[in-house]
């Protein structure tokens, strides 16, 4: 009667109740027993729930109601199946055991779906060297079911200002599967201190997803480690890839009404998304009233702008009556500042249409020796001759009103190779002369303070 239940993943596990009749009276409940039957669980799986108790890998407060009211619906040789796999899991750097087992049962029910049966227990890391480099480093690690999560924050004696910003992730790709934190942290902590690395893990095979992010103290120890590490050899054959990540934040969103100012979008789109700080808009040239049609939207932070893209995405919610269409805007990625400082370029936008190359011309000219002025649509870019020339001209123009309208100046960003790819597909029809620059734009407002 009991063959089925016992069939855990295809493999038997002997259990005494196969060798003689159940004889509850010499079993040994612990007090929850009888809580979990209360809470509608069968009698085989609240005993086998108490069972776990009692070899102390979990204690039952460290259970909540989402992870019991999960299990009650699983039939009963489910629930003991993923009781098994719980049992055996490694829980030693499990802070949430709740969240852990809620993230087994979702697992167990994926692989029920492609009818894949549970590997048998993929080689995990070498607890051994684990607890050595914690001991070493004095970092915590905690494990769940989808990423296995060292530092963050780091200990006091390394770092104890606050988490740091943009600029200082990197995304570290092409790990071998089976390789874990014993491995990487010695490596990439050589480029500075490490604020947290999370190492993504696969649940369905148990082995990691072959990337991780690695969050440093300082920019400088993140630029530090793409030097150090990118195509770093970390086993025979096998080549990390290592560049900055960048957390992105932004929504590109077109079919906007051309008529809305800044202020109806920011309005609008607080309504239907959390966490909305900035709307960066781009007027037609020659009708300062109209915007171009489209936004950027940028979120307090990466995991805000993710909800908000669902959403909008998710064609249930109308802006202005109309579903609006939504992308990942393209990270602006921080330029590198050895290759900054040689430019002799100069991004000059909100010209007004009366302004000409001419006009630009004289006003520029008198700090330097220009070599080339291109106005394009309401933007235009002035080459210098000298670097010095450049930065005074930005720093004594920016501001200042021609024909009218006040400029903004910023140093022309030059190409960067990713973004050049990614132009280029989209570009391959329309070529123009001004591949070589893009806009980057001008150094943010800080968002409003909430009162």
């Amino acid at each position: 009667h009991n063959k089925m239940a016992n069939q855990v993943n295809g493999n038997a596990v002997q259990l005494k109740e196969e060798e003689e009749p159940m004889d509850t009276s010499s079993v040994t409940h612990t007090e929850h027993y009888k809580t979990l039957i209360e809470a509608g669980l069968p009698q085989k799986v609240a005993e086998r729930l108490d069972e776990i108790f009692q070899t102390g890998l979990v204690a039952y407060v460290d259970l909540d109601e989402r992870a019991i009211d999960a299990l009650r619906e699983f039939n009963e040789e489910g629930a003991l199946s993923v009781l098994q796999q719980f049992k055996e899991s490694d829980l030693s750097h499990v802070q949430n055991k709740s969240a852990f087992l809620c993230g087994v049962m979702k697992t167990y029910r994926q692989r029920e779906k492609q009818g894949s049966k549970v590997q048998e227990s993929t080689k995990g890391p070498d607890e051994a060297k684990i607890k050595a480099l914690l001991e070493r480093t004095g970092y915590t690690l905690d494990v769940t079911t989808g990423q296995r999560k060292y530092g963050g924050p780091p200990p006091d004696t390394v770092y104890s200002g606050v988490q740091p910003g943009i600029g200082t992730e990197v995304f570290v790709g092409k790990i071998p599967r089976d390789l874990y934190e014993d491995e990487l942290v010695p490596l990439f902590e050589k480029a500075g201190p490490i604020w947290d690395l999370r190492l993504m893990m696969d649940p369905l095979s148990g082995q990691n997803r072959g990337y991780a992010f690695i969050t440093f103290c300082s920019k400088d120890a993140a630029q530090e480690a793409v030097k150090l590490c990118d195509n770093y050899e970390i086993r025979p054959g096998k080549h990390l890839g290592v560049c900055i990540s960048v957390a992105n934040n932004r929504l590109f969103v077109g079919s906007i009404p051309k008529n809305k100012t800044k202020e109806n979008i920011l309005e609008e789109f607080n309504k239907v998304t959390e966490g909305l700080v900035d709307v960066i808009l781009y007027h037609q040239p020659d009708d300062k009233k109209k915007n171009r049609g489209f936004c950027f939207l940028e979120y307090e932070d990466h995991k805000s702008a993710a909800q908000a893209r669902r959403r909008l995405m998710s064609g249930k919610v109308k802006v202005w009556g109309n579903v609006v269409t939504v992308e990942w805007a393209d990270p602006v990625e921080e330029p590198d500042p050895e290759v900054m400082a040689k430019v002799k370029v100069l991004f000059v936008r909100n010209l007004a249409t009366t302004v000409t190359e001419e006009i630009l011309e004289k006003s520029f000219s008198e700090f330097g020796k220009l070599f080339l002025v291109k106005k394009l649509k309401d933007y235009a870019f002035v080459h210098f001759e000298d670097r010095g020339a450049a930065v005074k001209a930005m720093n004594e123009m920016n501001g200042k009103e021609i024909e009218g309208e006040e400029i903004e100046i910023v140093l022309a960003k030059p190409p960067d190779k990713k973004r050049k790819e990614r132009q280029a597909a989209r570009q391959a029809s329309r070529s123009t002369a001004y591949e070589d620059y893009y806009y980057y734009p001008p150094p943010r407002m800080p968002p409003p303070i909430r009162g």
